[in-house]
């Protein structure tokens, strides 16, 4: 264990506060573990490689590639958590089906979970709970969605009719703006310039490409062998093993002639926003004492997650205030942190978060991040769990956070160190 660490557990005693269950640095045989953490390629909704492959097809073959990559029997498997946001019916037949489809018994449950951008994360965090309170031993969550299928003006997703009493109640109306306001309401509230937000996502993009073309992404993705159809109706089978939503030579100048895509004066556009997207990725999580029992490899731990809530106006700060409270339930100060994988839903909400907290830009999305290559709503939580592990492995560091900010008003953190 580092010095600031423990001298932060000396201090906590101390104080008198209970130190956290799982600690940086000391490995307990009821530590919460991941095993293995997998994503598919993330792919441009309705012009991508998965443009015509159904979120059922997406799930149960990023859950087939966990099986296939660690051996787990499918049979020990007790429950599977899936975040979605867009799905029909929460999204529950088609996760059931996803299930069956990549091999896992019936005795195998399926629940599905939607906390918005973060639900593939907040699945992670359902299952890793159930493991810890001894409700089950081995689960698995994950995250899907495909965009292409049920994203857009065709998709309602929210009801025609609300209560008028509902409605008046202070703040309730600020549920309802569309994310791209709440990104115009963040620049304008904190002074976040278009300069700024361009100059960002061109950064975004760059560093995607650098490491696409460097092979940085290939530990995490599992290829997806799907099928696409041609504007005649044919079908042709492909193998999708890339993310497809790079620019390439992209700078702040060439983002900078793009128009704004939500109101005439304001700074947010399709360039330095994050993309529309289809994708899937998937976490096996057990306790440590079972993975040893079962001679499985540990990619790394879960140390400590969070919720934040904020005004629903500028639900896009959520970051800023979620990573200090997953800091506090951790015992641990932002400078401990080696990488920071932050959602890139908008670039005026993650420049704003990186300098409310005060992060070094070097230690944020090494490799690029959703405006770059995209944001599948449901899967973005569990996608940056593999960015996150295969990178801190790569740099040979040890600790790490996601975060993002999610539509209706909060942030969510989660902490994680490499097992490497």
């Amino acid at each position: 264990m580092s010095a600031p660490a423990r001298l932060g557990q000396v201090a906590s005693h101390l104080g008198g506060s209970k130190a956290p269950r799982t600690q940086v640095g000391v490995k307990n045989p009821d530590d919460v573990v991941i095993v293995k953490a997998l994503r598919t390629p993330i792919t441009r909704a309705r012009k991508g490689g998965f443009k015509d492959t159904t979120s059922e097809f997406l799930l149960g073959t990023i859950l087939r590639g966990l099986v296939e990559t660690t051996n787990i029997d499918p049979a020990l498997v007790e429950d599977i958590c899936v975040g979605n946001v867009c799905p029909p019916g929460g999204g529950a037949t088609t996760a059931r089906m996803a299930a069956i489809y990549a091999g896992f018994p019936v005795t195998t449950c399926v629940q599905t979970v939607n906390r918005q951008c973060s639900s593939g994360l907040q699945a992670v965090v359902h299952i890793a709970h159930a493991i810890q309170s001894g409700m089950i031993d081995i689960g698995i969550g994950a995250g899907v969605e495909s965009m292409s299928q049920f994203y857009g003006p065709k998709h309602q997703m929210i009801p025609d009719a609300m209560s008028d009493e509902v409605m008046a109640a202070p703040g309730v109306a600020d549920c309802l703006i569309p994310m791209g306001f709440t990104s115009e309401n963040v620049a304008q509230d904190f002074g976040i310039s278009r300069e700024k937000q361009d100059a960002f996502a061109a950064q975004s993009h760059q560093r995607a490409e650098k490491a696409q073309k460097a092979g940085l992404f290939d530990e995490e993705i599992y290829p997806v062998k799907t099928k696409v159809t041609d504007k005649d109706g044919n079908e042709t089978e492909v193998v999708v093993s890339r993310d497809d939503g790079v620019r390439m030579d992209a700078t702040a100048a060439s983002l900078g002639k793009l128009r704004p895509a939500f109101s005439a004066e304001g700074t947010t556009t399709a360039g330095n926003a994050s993309q529309v997207s289809d994708g899937a990725a998937a976490v096996l999580l057990m306790k440590r004492s079972r993975a040893i029992e079962l001679g499985l490899s540990i990619q790394g731990k879960l140390v400590a997650s969070a919720v934040a809530g904020v005004p629903p106006r500028i639900m896009g700060v959520g970051p800023a205030y979620a990573v200090p409270a997953v800091l506090k339930t951790a015992n641990m100060n932002v400078d401990q942190l080696d990488i920071i994988e932050l959602n890139e839903a908008f670039a005026s909400q993650a420049v704003y978060s990186i300098e409310k907290l005060g992060l070094d830009i070097q230690k944020v999305n090494p490799k690029g991040g959703a405006i770059a290559f995209g944001h599948p709503l449901g899967c973005t939580g569990a996608r940056q769990i593999s960015t996150l592990l295969t990178e801190l492995k790569r740099q040979n560091k040890r600790v790490g956070c996601t975060t993002m900010c999610i539509g209706g008003g909060f942030g969510m953190a989660a902490i994680f160190e490499s097992e490497h």
